[in-house]
């Protein structure tokens, strides 16, 4: 094998396997690098588990509503030992998948950790292995809080790691992180604590979407516990203790889950040997080529700290390098807008463009017009009231023409629904065209099409 490649992509995710992958179809020597299971966080430790659990929950909040449709049911509990064990098999042969699928796209798997000795030349295993260009997809890692005891905690990782669901645990982070593994937790038995240090978590996220979670997690159960600044961690009389700076505390704890962010993995590539500059927060600034300061250096994914560190993006994205530079498409690239998401919080949340603040700022307050709905699914129409979750949604157009700049769902069946219309928006349809639309009924999806 040589040493030399068209191609080293560090990292194998899903965005350093996609990049590579196209790059070989166009021809490119490619290798990939990676020290771990091949997948990175999504499949991991991250989407691909956090969704299986997802369903798990979803099941569990099914069998709670069964008798509502006349169905006797009998739970017994869940066997959280058998339901890690499948999702681990799944994860390995998904495993398998992503190896056997760079060995049929005839990229070299290079296993170990990767570090640059030149702007030309890593180091892997203590071989050296140069490249015309290279893609930095190391991806991140949870961060901790720098506080006493912080250790008796565990992050996002060791969420996965559990082999039982806690009784107690409190769930500290205000992102989507924080309100995806808070909701699997309570659905699957667990007392939540969601612990935030200012009002509300989801602040970046249409208020309709943060009132809607706000108002559906408190019904359920889910005890929102704002402006709380994490002091220290102590363990007494067999629990954790979680305190605040302003004095209070929440004792009785199992567990203390940090998901409070995530950190470029850069520290360990020896990106100042390549002449590669980072930020203060040890992300790789690119341009919209994901161009680093080195113009055959290439990075992409959550690394780059842009602001949709989601699998889908990185792919896209890597995809779009190797279209350019060994596809012959040039001028291509990922414009980071009009990316859809979706948190799995119960229900789930669907958002895609700008949120009602986001368009007012960009565009002026006369230029704006909202359209929002309140409404209980039919999923609901045979429970009792106490029982019922409303959904909400919201449309976010601009200009006399009414350009659809921002949907916002958070309802059953949003994750789902919001990929089409994502499509829709990125097409740039207006009001007119929803309006124009035949709905489909009886569905949660028609309210996006007949909203007055």
């Amino acid at each position: 094998m040589s040493n030399h490649f068209d191609l080293i992509c560090i990292g194998g995710g899903s965005g350093g396997v996609a990049t590579a992958r196209r790059a070989a179809a166009y021809g490119a020597n490619c290798a990939v690098v990676e020290r771990e299971r091949l997948g990175g966080t999504c499949v991991n430790v991250g989407c691909v588990p956090k969704k299986v659990m997802w369903n798990a929950a979803h099941t569990a909040g099914a069998l709670e509503h069964a008798a509502d449709y006349g169905f006797d049911v009998d739970v017994r509990g869940l066997d959280w030992a058998t339901l890690v064990e499948r999702r681990e098999a799944y994860i390995r042969r998904l495993n398998g998948i992503y190896e056997r699928n760079l060995d049929n796209a005839d990229v070299t798997l290079l296993r170990g950790s990767a570090r640059f000795v030149d702007a030309h030349a890593i180091e892997v295993g203590g071989e050296r292995y140069s490249a015309e260009r290279f893609v930095i997809a190391v991806g991140g890692a949870p961060t901790w809080p720098d506080i006493p005891g912080a250790e008796l905690g565990i992050d996002s990782d060791g969420f996965f790691e559990l082999t039982e669901c806690p009784d107690e645990v409190a769930v500290v982070g205000a992102g989507y992180i924080a309100v995806e593994l808070a909701g699997v937790l309570h659905q699957l038995g667990a007392r939540v604590r969601l612990v935030v240090r200012r009002e509300a978590p989801l602040r970046t996220f249409d208020p309709i979407i943060r009132e809607a979670f706000l108002e559906a997690a408190a019904a359920d159960g889910i005890e929102l516990v704002n402006r709380f600044v994490p002091e220290r961690v102590t363990r007494e009389n067999d629990g954790l203790v979680l305190h605040a700076e302003d004095g209070r505390q929440i004792d009785g704890l199992d567990q203390v889950l940090w998901a409070i962010g995530r950190a470029p993995a850069t520290a360990e590539l020896g990106l100042e040997a390549a002449g590669v500059e980072t930020a203060a927060d040890g992300s790789i600034p690119v341009d919209d080529y994901q161009v680093t300061s080195r113009h055959h250096i290439h990075a992409l994914g959550d690394v780059t700290g842009n602001p949709f560190p989601l699998t889908p993006a990185a792919i896209a994205a890597g995809r779009r390098l190797a279209d350019r530079l060994w596809g012959g498409k040039a001028g291509r690239y990922l414009p980071y807008e009009n990316i859809p998401t979706v948190v799995f919080t119960h229900p789930p949340i669907g958002t895609v463009g700008l949120t009602e603040d986001e368009a007012r700022a960009r565009h002026g307050d006369d230029a704006v017009t909202v359209y929002a709905t309140r409404f209980i699914p039919m999923e609901y129409a045979l429970a009792e009231q106490h029982a019922k979750r409303r959904s909400a949604m919201k449309l976010v157009c601009v200009g006399p023409e009414e350009r659809v700049v921002g949907i916002h769902l958070f309802g059953m069946g949003s994750d789902e629904m919001l990929q089409g219309f994502a499509v829709a928006v990125r097409m740039g349809a207006t009001k007119a065209d929803l309006d124009d639309t035949v709905a489909i009924h009886p569905t949660s999806a028609e309210e996006v099409v007949t909203m007055t």
